[in-house]
This record gives structure tokens, sequence and C-alpha cells, in this order.
């Protein structure tokens, strides 16, 4: 039995100022408030008072330092989830971009063969779909030329996969509607995004068993006092959980602070969206087959639209903690219970909880990542 006691953690999310946290083949033992017994055979790690949080899941996540999902290679997927883990993410959903059906395949088969714990990196859940099955009027930086609706003669062949387990898709179309239908019979999250649909298109989405609003105001038509358009719907509906893009560039913090009080804590999910250009320096990159630019933070095609982000998740945290003026421990299930639930994992991971995975991810007073542990395996420790 491989055992790490974690001592002298803030654990927040009991409540508890000091307490411990025992470790047993990769799950949560055993944890508890003040100073930790001792266990036998044990490794004691000190954490020195820093605060403990379950590990960050990123449901809506492309690439980084130049890797991307579409790239359809072992070695890109590991070295996402690698860098990830550097920044708090103990889990993720690759995320692919609207392209040729043999592309999309080869990146799912990809994704399936790498789903699962990893040696150095967040752990794969899954495939997170992002198209093609969206509305070209509200493509971003999606390639227009392959958005199309849903035939579920290409479709159901990648659902047979078994890797898909949250789609974006355009609600507003028949065709889509029907895609809605089929992913919601396996399980699978669906996302509303890349749409211009409207209030009623939403209600009847939700009604299909919709959940979820991709990176809620990008993408989606804005909110009017007599049209409530898409953004209008997803907040206002309480069956909607909203993934937003917290770096203060697709979404002012005005509008994060909005959402996070109409939604709740409950009802939000932070992503990054980033791309391959997250973790490293500006330059010259690809989205989707697309040329993209980084800098400033800001990644762009060259017209100017925006091409996901460089956002890590640590940073998302810390920004909508700023925005809001919500605590740490008012904040962290944006970070990771909320997406657990969304894809239906929330019965082992998400929470410090005995029984649950070993997702840890430990916190210094500026709320910057010093430690990161998945499934009891410790993949990142900051320099001291």
């Amino acid at each position: 039995m491989i055992r790490l006691l974690l001592q002298n953690a803030q654990l927040i999310t009991q409540g508890w100022e000091r307490g411990w946290i025992l470790i047993e083949d990769g799950r949560i033992a055993r944890l508890g408030e003040g100073n930790a017994p001792a266990f036998d055979g044990a490794e004691v790690l000190d954490c020195g008072g820093k605060t403990a949080l379950p590990g960050f899941i990123d449901l809506h996540v492309h690439g980084a330092v130049g890797r991307d999902t579409m790239d359809a290679t072992p070695q890109a997927v590991h070295d996402m989830a690698h860098f990830y883990a550097t920044h708090g993410v103990t889990a993720f959903l690759a995320t692919t971009m609207t392209a040729p059906d043999d592309a999309t395949r080869r990146a799912l088969e990809n994704a399936a063969g790498c789903v699962g714990p990893m040696a150095d990196g967040a752990a794969l859940l899954g495939v997170h779909l992002e198209g093609p099955y969206l509305n070209v009027k509200m493509k971003g930086a999606q390639d227009g030329q392959y958005i199309r609706r849903a035939d579920p003669a290409v479709y159901r062949d990648w659902l047979n996969i078994g890797v898909i387990r949250q789609i974006t898709v355009a609600p507003e179309f028949p065709e889509n509607q029907a895609f809605i239908r089929d992913c919601v019979a396996r399980g699978i999250n669906v996302s509303l995004g890349h749409t211009a649909a409207t209030y009623e298109d939403v209600q009847q989405a939700v009604s299909l068993g919709a959940r979820q609003a991709t990176h809620t105001f990008n993408a989606m038509t804005g909110v009017h006092h007599r049209s409530p358009g898409t953004a209008g719907a997803v907040l206002s509906m309480d069956e909607i959980t909203c993934e937003l893009i917290a770096d203060t560039i697709h979404v002012h913090p005005a509008i994060l602070k909005l959402v996070v009080r109409a939604k709740g804590t409950d009802r939000v999910v932070l992503i990054t969206d980033a791309i391959m250009g997250a973790g490293m320096p500006d330059g010259q990159y690809e989205l989707g087959g697309q040329a993209v630019t980084v800098a400033n933070h800001t990644a762009t095609l060259a017209d100017g639209t925006l091409a996901g982000s460089v956002l890590t998740m640590d940073r998302a945290l810390r920004n909508v903690l700023t925005a809001t003026g919500l605590s740490l421990a008012e904040a962290w299930p944006m970070t990771s219970a909320n997406a657990a639930r969304q894809i239906g994992v929330e019965d082992r991971k998400g929470r410090l909880v005995a029984g649950y995975d070993a997702d840890i991810v430990l916190l210094d007073a500026q709320n910057n990542v010093t430690l990161t542990i998945a499934q009891g395996r410790v993949l990142y420790r900051a320099s001291s």
C-alpha cells in the first residue's frame, strides 16, 4: 500500500483552518481537523498552512506548449496534460475543433487511446467535441467551411468510439436537435454554443436535455431587454450551467461578476479554452488549421477574431476572485466540483471526501499553485 499524508493544510472545503489528508493507493482514505495522527508507512508532506483544494478540472481546452488535440498523437496529449498539471489541473477534456470528418475521427481515436491517468500529467477524462454542428454566423475562430448540420451517418460512428463526454452544438437546427437527443441518451453533456439560438430555441434544447452553455457570451447572441437571445436564456434558466473564460479579455470583469451573481457559484464552470500558444512565448500558432497570433496574452485570427486563449486555470480562479469579490471558500466549486457534476464524475472527483480520487491542488496565500497531486501521484511541486 502506498501512503501519503498531507498535514498542516487549510481545508476550506470542510471549513477547517488546519487539517490533514491521508492518501492510500490513489484515493483519499481519511481526512480530519487539527494535527494529523501518525500513520505507519506514510510519507509525510507538510503543507505549511497552504490551502488544499480539489484538483482543477478543465472541460474546454484545446492545447498548450505547441500541441493541440487535433494533432491526434499521444505525445501531444501527454505534453498538454503535463503543462496543465503545473497550473493545478488534475483532469481535463481534450477539445476538438471543426474539421473534416477524417481529422475529427483521428483525434477521437487518439484520445480514446490516451484516456486515464498519466505518469506526470493531468488525467484525460475524454473529449469535448466542439463542432462541427454549429451556426456559421457565430463561428468565432471555427473554420466555417467545415461547419454543417448534424448527420447521424457520421456522428453515430464518432459516438460509438466511446470517448466523447461533452459536445458543443447550435440547437436552432432540427438536425442538431436529433443530435442532442442521441447524445443525451448516451449520458453525454450537451453544451449550447456558437449559436444564434433564440430564447425559445434554448427552451427547446433544455427540454431535450441540454444543460450547459459554451463560453458564455462568446459566439452567441447577447442580451436585449425585449429579445433575451442565447445569453439571456442561459442566464435565466436554472437548468443551464455556464462556462466562463475568465481571462478578462473574452468577458469583461463586470460581466464575470454578473454571470456569477445570476447563476450562483454552483452553476458556473471556469474553463480556459486554451490553445497551443498557452505556455509559449508570443508568436504565430495554429488553431483548427487557421493562423493565430498570440500577443499580450491574447490570441487572434488575422481579422482580429479571438481564437481561444492562453489562459491557465489558476489564473482564471484569481481573475474571478478579483472580479466578483468572492472568497476562495465560496468560489472553489467553479474550478472542480461543478465540472465533475456536468460530466458525471461527481461520485469520484471534484471534492475532498474520503473515497474520492486523491486529486489535490495546494495554493499559497496569493493563490499560486505550489503542488499538484492526481490520484495520489505528485505531478508538480513548485521550486522553493
